[in-house]
């Protein structure tokens, strides 16, 4: 299918697997925003200090420790649901009906009066989300081959984009001319989407070996634990070996320099004179558009070059577009500036999250799918999330200028392990088949 791929182009995005992928994509990125970067816009608006609102993304921990419930998703039925609607689509819809009831409760809830209410609640998404994240990304690897997973991270990170202009862009202009409530509540029917989406496709063709649990409970829970937590991570590290240190630690360094700038960025733009609209139409809007353009050069360079070529691109594409906000300080509140700014970063964060989530795939046993890709995912934000919760602290420490320098320093680990995973990537990978 490799092969085939350049010459079939765009003909591939109209394939009705894709197309779903689209649609969960849309359904996994509306909920990250609205408890991270536009919940920060909330939460500045609301008064509290920047070091409070930093504090937030910790709320990212409920991603980077998905791993630990994932055997469960992987294994265990729900009640009713699993028997109507499968293993993949009954957690599907379990999570994204939570998301939309929890995002309600948040639009009726005050931060300013009630903030550790408001943060449990926030909490309820993020896990939500999480355990939706889980089974998305174990869908997408199980309905199609290796060779069209290039394919399918694209139009998820399509689909993934567009929610992040709904919750980014379309949260701020309800603000702006509403209020926060009234966003928040407009974001839960968005979910809408998703629950649908959910209703209407396909539960994978898989086969999910039955494992004999007979015996006492203490053995029954013991051949679950072995079968559903212990085998999928023996296996990554026996397939990979000593090199799957050096995996590991590429996936922890590869986005830490989003997770560090995102918390802020939307502060940022308020705090030097930008608008809500403004930021709405160009940081959100435009740059939508940007990334899913980036989003597509990624799935076709994917195709046509490999993955290991790419993952190096996207590391120096990720860690340099730190120094165009550095040059934003000193330039100001200028649309002009914001543009080229929102341009580089926003493609560079579409063709990384392309390439990455292609890169995660080729690496994931059909037989261990959920838990091994949310091992792997987690891993990625683990690093990230725990840093970020103290960019307010160095910004504070270091200003804006500092703070940008800081944060495209934490790129250069992930361009020098780029290298090292890249020119082993293929050879491994046969080995580890």
């Amino acid at each position: 299918m490799v092969a085939d791929a350049p010459s079939r182009g765009w003909q591939f995005y109209l394939q009705q697997r894709v197309v779903v992928i689209f649609f969960l994509g849309f359904s996994a990125g509306l909920p990250f925003l609205l408890v991270y970067s536009t919940l920060s816009a909330w939460l500045k608006d609301a008064g509290l200090q920047m070091s409070t609102i930093s504090t937030f993304a910790w709320l990212g921990f409920a991603y980077s420790l998905k791993f630990a419930w994932a055997p469960f998703i992987d294994s265990l039925p729900l009640p009713v649901l699993t028997r109507l609607f499968g293993r993949r689509r009954s957690w599907l819809l379990l999570a994204q009906v939570c998301i939309g009831a929890a995002l309600l409760v948040m639009a009726s809830t005050d931060p300013a009066d009630a903030i550790s209410t408001f943060a449990i609640v926030a909490l309820v998404v993020a896990f939500s989300s999480a355990t939706q994240d889980i089974v998305i990304d174990a869908y997408r690897i199980e309905i199609a081959e290796v060779e069209l997973q290039g394919v399918l991270a694209a139009s998820y990170q399509y689909g993934y984009r567009l929610a992040m202009l709904i919750a980014g862009a379309g949260a701020l202009y309800i603000a702006q001319f509403g209020s926060w409530s009234m966003a928040y509540t407009a974001m839960s029917a968005c979910m809408l989407v998703g629950i649908i989406t959910t209703l209407l496709c396909k539960e994978p063709d898989v086969h999910v070996e039955r494992i004999d649990y007979a015996g006492s409970l203490a053995i029954k829970m013991a051949r679950w634990f072995k079968h559903a937590v212990a085998d999928p991570f023996i296996d990554f590290f026996k397939r990979f070996g000593r090199f799957a240190v050096v995996v590991v630690l590429f996936i922890l360094f590869f986005r830490l320099r989003d997770y560090v700038l995102v918390i802020l960025a939307n502060p940022f733009y308020l705090d030097i004179g930008f608008t809500k609209a403004e930021v709405a139409s160009v940081a959100k809007i435009y740059g939508v558009i940007v990334s899913l353009v980036g989003a597509g050069a990624a799935g076709w360079t994917v195709v046509k070059y490999g993955v290991a070529r790419c993952l190096i691109v996207a590391t120096v594409l990720i860690a340099s577009t730190n120094l165009f906000f550095a040059v934003m300080v000193e330039v100001g509140a200028e649309i002009w500036m914001l543009m080229i700014t929102i341009s580089a970063d926003n493609f560079a964060m579409g063709f990384g999250g392309t390439v990455f989530i292609a890169y995660l795939s080729s690496l994931v046993n059909a037989s261990f799918t959920a838990t091994q890709y949310a091992l792997m995912s987690s891993m990625m934000s683990l690093l990230g999330k725990f840093t970020a919760g103290y960019s307010g602290n160095v910004q504070e420490a270091l200003g804006w200028f500092g703070f940008f320098i800081y944060a495209a320093a934490l790129g250069v680990p992930a361009i020098i392990l780029s290298v090292i995973v890249a020119a082993r990537h293929d050879k491994l990978l046969a080995k580890s088949r």
